[in-house]
């Protein structure tokens, strides 16, 4: 599976958060708003990368 390493906008590195969102996002108690906060994205298209590769990756994983 494809680990998003930098924000297609800005080119922050986001890789470092990913395993964290991925199983904390996974467990589903928590919303993932309140997660990027937790690890501190702030930038928005940082957060709304990091949210939409997730929902892409949920869809296209049964395929791989």
């Amino acid at each position: 599976m494809m680990v998003p390493v930098r924000c297609f906008t800005c080119g922050n590195v986001v890789a470092e958060h990913w395993e964290a969102f991925d199983e904390r996002a996974n467990e589903g108690d928590e919303d993932p708003e309140e997660v990027l906060d937790e690890l501190g994205v702030e930038r928005y298209c940082c957060r709304r990368m990091l949210v939409s590769h997730k929902d892409l990756v949920d869809v296209v994983s049964p395929y791989q």
